[in-house]
């Protein structure tokens, strides 16, 4: 099978390094791609967003299936693109279709899908500029921490927690009237404060069966304790110790089945990654976000522990015989620690030449912001690498992937040295 991947981050990177390893698989592409992918296939330079070029690509290259890693590009409609075009008709997109990717691309579409499949979440309201005054009404009738949620993609920068009334209507006020996110934030969802433990849950779908993948929990804030700025996220870990059975069979129940089974009774065509954000509230799960594609940097963690060949889960999704895939699991616990730009998550620096890489024995080094000068690994984004590792328990994982980390140099690198802090 020929396989064009899009995307550029750690997640691609992963999904490149499982694909690469299966018995299906003929040529593998990646576009843009990154440092660490051309070690699994080919980079190739268009921009995932031109269709047409995209288009252009899968014909030349006689593709088979297209596998999308961000979201942009699904709540663009890439998989409307290809299924209305008559050149394109055999082409397996592993994606949801566009009406189903607004479950990442408007939280107000979300939480009207969450109400009307009664599926458990915080309690919130939907507003406007024209609306604004309604919404300063139900910020008062809410308790703080007050949680303000641009509607549309604001590249993971658009939800702010505030501890104040005044704080959360002059928020407002600016997401609603001064554009703060721009088109992402002319509508806001407000909601409730959850008070609980997050972990992110993830299955695989073709629409009619689905497969859950291992789960993972993952560390957003800059500094040690869950302090300072949100980022993209400064490590992972999987399995997550809290989530016992009881509490996944919960997740399955009440969330995964009326979730897949709300897309179907809609007419959504979905065939591909669903993520559920979930809250541990009084070990009661509520969805705190949906998105259309696997997380970043979960993905680093929960990939190293899929036994089963990703390739053969894909074509099973793009044949819709998913329900006849087998898929075993790890049972190894996996960690990831991000190495992330000096300044990042705030204005960063790029451009630095990254050492160490070949040193590195006891642990799986996915790219996240890398590109290639020649045979030297560069820094190009926030967040530059992702050290994975395999380990009996959470402490053993993450001290393989710290010694790794010490090995591993660029220019004002910065990492969270508690990844898991929380759990042990």
């Amino acid at each position: 099978m020929r396989v064009l991947l899009l995307g550029s981050g750690g997640r691609e990177h992963a999904l490149a390094w499982k694909l690469s390893q299966s018995s299906l698989l003929e040529e593998l592409y990646i576009a843009p791609g990154n440092a660490g992918t051309k070690e699994h296939g080919t980079n190739v330079n268009i921009s995932i967003l031109d269709f047409k070029e995209v288009k252009r690509f899968v014909i030349e290259n006689k593709i088979n299936m297209v596998v999308v890693g961000p979201e942009a590009p699904l709540v663009k409609g890439i998989v409307d693109f290809f299924n209305s075009d008559i050149e394109l008709s055999k082409v397996s997109v592993i994606g949801p279709n566009k009406m189903g990717a607004k479950i990442e691309g408007s939280k107000d579409f979300a939480k009207q899908f969450m109400n009307r499949h009664n599926i458990p979440t915080a309690k919130h309201g939907t507003f406007t500029k024209e609306t604004i005054s309604s919404g300063y009404e139900f910020l008062e009738a809410m308790a703080p921490p007050y949680v303000l949620k641009a509607d549309g993609l604001a590249a993971g920068k658009g939800v702010l927690i505030l501890d104040t009334i005044s704080e959360a209507k002059q928020e407002l006020k600016k997401m609603l009237t001064e554009e703060k996110f721009g088109e992402a934030s002319s509508t806001v969802v407000i909601e409730e404060f959850l008070s609980g433990v997050e972990l992110s849950c993830f299955v695989i779908t073709d629409g009619d069966s689905y497969k859950i993948l291992p789960e993972a929990k993952d560390y957003k804030r800059i500094k040690e304790g869950d302090k300072g700025l949100n980022t993209g996220g400064m490590g992972a870990i999987s399995p997550v110790p809290f989530a016992n059975p009881t509490f996944l069979e919960k997740i399955k129940n009440q969330i995964i089945i009326p979730t897949i089974k709300g897309f179907k009774a809609e007419g959504i065509v979905y065939k591909g990654f669903v993520f559920f954000g979930i809250i541990n509230v009084k070990n009661e799960p509520y969805v705190i976000e949906y998105n259309c594609r696997m997380g970043d940097p979960e993905t680093e963690v929960v990939l190293p522990r899929l036994k089963s060949d990703l390739l053969h889960l894909f074509e099973g999704i793009a044949t819709n015989t998913l329900s006849e895939c087998d898929v075993q699991f790890d049972e190894r616990t996996t960690t990831t620690v991000v190495m992330v730009s000096g300044g990042y998550p705030e204005s960063y620096e790029k451009g630095k030449q990254v050492y160490g890489l070949n040193s590195i024995t006891e642990s799986i080094v996915f790219h996240a912001g890398t590109i290639s000068d020649g045979p030297a690994v560069i820094s190009n984004g926030g967040r530059v690498l992702a050290v994975t590792s395999y380990g009996k328990d959470v402490v053993t994982a993450l001290k393989k992937s710290y010694d790794s980390i010490e090995k591993i140099e660029f220019e004002n690198s910065n990492y969270r040295k508690d990844i898991g802090f929380d759990v042990l």
